[in-house]
């Protein structure tokens, strides 16, 4: 089991990130609460990892905090949650908020999540509950576009297109996903920076 790596990065394009570890490139799938406290490429980064083996692919999780990847590997223990929707559910979703929804019963509010129906809704707050009850709820209450590492792009139409292609990865249809973020950009036409188009469309969904 690979349980952390530290090197350079290389790529980030969500929800794909490359990390150059002593002249080996792995590459890492993240969620966008990662993506929004990374530093910029050719800087150093430490992620907290967890490897899924499958017959078909080895694939490797990465996160910023290692609280978000126990909560990932609490995620892929419910039946019917594989690692892509754990993925989308703490991308769509922070950590802390996705704890507050479980503890209050939310079923609503986590249909909104990509690939998370009503039962499976249903079946995560009963599964849940009792995983998440030594959950430290933090105090920050950050807007992500605070923290530092949000790399700069010079062109909206790049920015607005990879926002697009990510929320196509996390689960989100071609077609849904062009909506959020014409909505985004309707709204907030100066954004260039395809992790706040993510982060605001994500945060329109709830």
């Amino acid at each position: 089991m690979i349980g952390r790596i530290t090197g350079t990065l290389l790529e980030k394009k969500a929800p794909e990130l490359l990390v150059d570890v002593a002249g080996i490139g792995y590459e890492v799938q993240a969620p966008m609460s990662t993506f929004y406290q990374l530093p910029a490429t050719g800087q150093g980064v430490v992620l907290h990892t967890h490897l899924v083996v499958r017959e078909d692919a080895h694939q490797l999780f990465g996160f910023f905090e290692q609280q978000e990847r126990e909560l990932f590997r609490a995620l892929i223990k419910v039946n019917g949650i594989g690692p892509k929707v754990a993925l989308a559910i703490l991308s769509g979703v922070p950590a802390d908020e996705f704890v507050r929804l479980v503890h209050s019963n939310d079923v609503t509010a986590l249909t909104k999540i990509p690939g998370i129906g009503k039962k499976t809704a249903e079946r995560l707050v009963l599964d849940m509950r009792d995983r998440l009850k030594s959950w430290q709820i933090s105090s920050a209450g950050e807007d992500a576009s605070a923290l530092p590492g949000f790399s700069e792009q010079s062109d909206a139409r790049q920015g607005s297109e990879e926002a697009e292609t990510a929320l196509i990865a996390l689960g989100y249809k071609p077609a849904e996903a062009a909506r959020m973020v014409v909505r985004v950009m309707r709204d907030k036409p100066e954004l260039n920076r395809s992790e706040d188009i993510i982060r605001l469309a994500l945060r329109a969904m709830l």
